[in-house]
């Protein structure tokens, strides 16, 4: 068993399901890192509020001491006034006076100064910013709401000189006139933290429903976008190899399924071109066959039945006739079923098509009819290929204007840049423009050749072109005004001495 195999039974198959979940998770990404990105900029707007309310209650609480007025204990922030040469806070609210006041001072005591503090060497126009950890006591009671003990928070303070208050101020507020006041307002986060827990709560609601509606969307989104490729898939599901007549409908919205409808009509098309050449190559072989076996089965049939008035030798002559054309019509139909699969030539050579043409035109045998067949090249040809199916396709043409030629059959080989032409040229009837394509299909024999015995199979021009095009070249019929000229075009190679 693959050991993927348990993992995969929890991924969806459906398509619906498995775009749903994908716009899920990519909507769950970006929700996440833009839930995450208002989380920090509520909580800094937040603390920056508070700030700014602690700058406000820190700048009354100076203006208090500057008036040589104690500070109450009702403040909307946390605060505590200390003293250089004072042991306990001169002011302390908001919730500081939750320790002890008769006992010593929570936050540390200021340096002494023996000038006025100058107003703009601060970070905040005379306040100064600091983390700071308040101190664990024993003394102290948290009643106020806030437990402010053993935490680091951020305190605004300023430095106040005594003695720039003058002596009457500086003893109503319990100091000497050479000491040196600080007065600290703790920044609590209590409120930006519950502001971002609300926002942070609502944005979760939010993105959960969010999160369900972009997969409801997207799985009824994609259903409704596949019920074309369905019709699509219970269409092509109904046509069968044999009979391959049905066709999709093409969606006239011109998106991608009217691609997929298209390509699959021209799909089914060739199916049915294939399916159609093929019944139409088994009916033509069947009746190509047909024809040499039934004079062949009659003739030993009479034979047979008048034994002493039979001409036996003249007999086996016609046995042997029909035969051979037997043979021929075999090895031409298994040819084209091997130049059907496409195979591709194992190992091909370079192939002198001059020495080759030299050749047939000297063994080709010309003993039914006086005929002249000769070869016309001013240098050799190459071309990459195989020799014997070379050999075959020049052999096919030559039969072919050897059937229909009058006197003359000539062949022409040139080399023109990087093609190679060689032509078959023969002063026979020639062929009518409109069949000049037609001869090239198999079992196709115009009307001066629809002889059995000299017309041939009707596969030579087929299989001609097939070794063409297996060689990347062409075969043509071009217009002549006397007889049929064959044309065929390969690439040209170089002499194997020149590599």
């Amino acid at each position: 068993m693959n050991a993927t195999e348990p993992r995969r039974r929890w991924w969806p198959r459906s398509v619906r399901a498995r775009a749903a979940l994908a716009a899920a998770t990519a909507a769950a990404v970006i929700l996440v890192g833009t839930g995450w990105w208002v989380h920090q900029e509520v909580y800094r707007e937040s603390m920056t509020i508070a700030e700014n309310r602690a700058e406000r209650n820190l700048a009354a609480l100076v203006d208090r001491l500057r008036d040589g007025s104690v500070p109450g204990p009702a403040s909307a922030a946390p605060y505590e006034v200390v003293a250089t040469g004072r042991r306990t806070a001169v002011a302390s609210g908001g919730a500081m006076q939750d320790f002890d006041p008769r006992g010593r001072h929570v936050l540390p005591a200021p340096p002494a100064l023996s000038a006025p503090t100058p107003k703009d060497d601060s970070d905040l126009g005379g306040y100064t910013r600091w983390p700071l950890r308040i101190p664990e006591r024993r003394d102290y009671n948290p009643v106020h709401g806030y437990d402010l003990a053993g935490k680091t928070y951020l305190v605004l303070y300023h430095d106040i000189w005594a003695g720039e208050l003058g002596s009457d101020k500086a003893a109503a507020l319990g100091v000497t006139a050479d000491a040196t006041l600080r007065a600290y307002v703790v920044v609590l986060p209590d409120t930006a933290e519950a502001i971002t827990r609300t926002t942070d709560d609502l944005l979760l609601r939010a993105g959960l429903v969010g999160l369900v509606l972009i997969a409801a969307i997207a799985y009824f989104a994609v259903r409704i976008g596949l019920r074309p490729v369905e019709a699509i898939r219970v269409l092509t599901a109904s046509v069968t190899a044999s009979d391959p007549r049905e066709r999709v409908t093409v969606p006239a919205t011109g998106h991608e399924i009217t691609a997929l409808a298209t390509t699959i009509n021209t799909t089914l098309q060739r199916l049915d071109n294939a399916a159609a050449q093929q019944r139409r190559f088994v009916a033509d072989a069947a009746h190509e066959l047909r024809s040499p076996l039934t004079t062949l089965l009659a003739s030993l049939e009479v034979a047979l039945a008048y034994p002493e008035r039979t001409d036996w030798p003249a007999a086996a002559t016609t046995a042997a006739r029909q035969t051979r054309r037997l043979q021929a019509l075999a090895e031409d139909l298994l040819l084209l079923a091997r130049l059907d699969t496409r195979t591709p030539t194992a190992g091909p050579e370079t192939v002198d098509l001059t020495a080759l043409a030299s050749r047939l035109t000297e063994q080709y045998p010309l003993t039914e009819r006086p005929l002249t067949l000769t070869c016309d090249s001013t240098a050799p040809a190459h071309a990459h290929g195989n020799l014997d199916e070379y050999e075959r396709l020049l052999r096919n043409l030559i039969d072919n204007a050897a059937r229909h030629a009058a006197h003359r059959i000539q062949i022409t080989i040139r080399n023109q840049d990087a093609w190679v032409l060689l032509t078959v040229h023969d002063d026979g009837p020639g062929v009518p423009t409109e069949d000049a394509e037609r001869i090239f299909e198999r079992f196709v024999r115009l009307d001066d050749a629809r002889s059995r015995d000299h017309g041939g199979t009707g596969l030579g021009l087929a299989i001609a072109r097939d070794l063409a095009h297996r060689h990347r070249g062409t075969l043509t019929l071009t217009p002549r005004t006397l007889g049929a000229c064959f044309q065929l075009r390969l690439p040209r190679a170089p002499a194997p001495a020149e590599k």
